[in-house]
């Protein structure tokens, strides 16, 4: 079979959840199927960053994906998967796009410009699309819900995710000290940003005894302004350590160092981060609704992100050494076990085939 995938959000330089996304699947595709050719593209701005980086596979090539150039790679493809919930303005003989969240248009989490531009790319895409591929079976139902699509002709792919490596406890006390961490500390991996509920995991916090610590790791986002405010004004606010957004050997070492994840997101499609700690052997306190309890399972302490009290007491459950924390850490490394980017890419080319006979 010959496809076409927009591989532009593989070139992230800091890549969130698409950017991840899109390198694990595209990899894994490109691996497991060796006799199948994949014509990898991307929009100009990123087109010629590839030219410095040695191709993917064998079974792999680049296209430009500007208008110019699209009547050819209609010609030349079977079928066409946008990664990122949005399809180049042209017919495809099938035509399949990726979808990771609608949170944009279920609350204010963004500015209303950017929510009418993106639910009117939302809607555009769900139209011109044959088959839809939800990261998780909330995306899925909301995408049925919000942009009318046909439930049958949707399909649940989740995530794979890459395992936290093991770094030498050595390294790990250095690491500790040459930050400050050589207490217990609590890790919040994503955006300082309204949705993923920065006040209200400080509201918790605040609660819990020195010496823990609290460490985020994430680039500001929307309303990030005031959180930030809220933050330094906290009596915490000696006790909390911001690192702004983190490359990947950084964020290995967090995972590693740290205690616990709290992860008391509002909404999320999926929620990475719930699988890289699981991976990386910490406890998961995450919120009880969108995917996260879909993603963590049985594996973590599911709460209501909005009431700082059960946020409270179950971090303090996970950072205690007793049965809860040796559960957390056990089901963890199972249910983590129960995702990679090899099932993730069978399960999408089974979609393909499904289209393309």
């Amino acid at each position: 079979m010959k496809i076409g995938i927009d591989a532009s959000y593989s070139l992230d330089a800091s890549p969130s959840g698409v950017g991840v996304y899109s390198t694990g699947i595209i990899e894994a595709l490109a691996d497991s199927f060796p006799d199948d050719r994949f014509r990898l593209c991307y929009r100009s701005n990123r087109f010629f960053r590839t030219m410095t980086r040695r191709r993917r596979a064998r079974n792999t090539s680049r296209h430009l994906l500007e208008p110019f150039f699209l009547p050819r790679l209609q010609r030349r493809v079977q079928l066409f998967h946008g990664l990122n919930q949005r399809l180049p303005p042209c017919t495809f003989n099938a035509a399949v796009a990726t979808f990771h969240d609608l949170f944009v248009m279920t609350a204010d989490y963004s500015t209303p410009e950017f929510r009418r531009r993106f639910a009117q790319i939302a809607k555009d895409t769900a139209e011109r699309s044959d088959h839809i591929i939800a990261v998780s079976q909330y995306t899925a139902n909301l995408v049925a819900e919000l942009l009318s699509y046909p439930s049958d002709r949707i399909s649940v792919v989740h995530h794979g995710v890459e395992r936290i490596p093991l770094i030498k406890e050595e390294e790990i006390r250095r690491f500790r000290k040459e930050h400050d961490l050589e207490a217990p500390f609590i890790l919040h991996v994503g955006a300082i940003q309204k949705r993923k509920n920065i006040e209200g995991l400080l509201a918790a916090f605040e609660h819990i005894q020195d010496p823990t610590r609290l460490v985020l790791a994430g680039a500001e986002g929307y309303g990030g302004g005031a959180i930030l405010e809220r933050l330094e004004a906290s009596s915490a606010a000696p006790r909390i350590r911001r690192f702004g957004y983190v490359d990947r050997p950084l964020l290995e070492r967090l995972y590693r160092s740290a205690n616990v994840l709290a992860f008391p997101s509002l909404e999320e499609g999926f929620g990475l981060p719930v699988l890289e700690a699981m991976s990386a052997g910490l406890p998961v306190v995450t919120s009880n609704r969108s995917a996260l309890a879909e993603v963590a399972g049985d594996a973590a302490l599911l709460v209501n992100p909005e009431d700082p009290y059960a946020l409270r007491i179950a971090i303090e459950g996970a950072l205690e050494d007793g049965p809860t924390r040796r559960h957390l850490i056990e089901a963890g490394f199972k249910r983590e076990g129960e995702f990679s980017w090899i099932k993730a890419a069978h399960e999408t080319m089974r979609v393909y085939r499904r289209l393309v006979k």
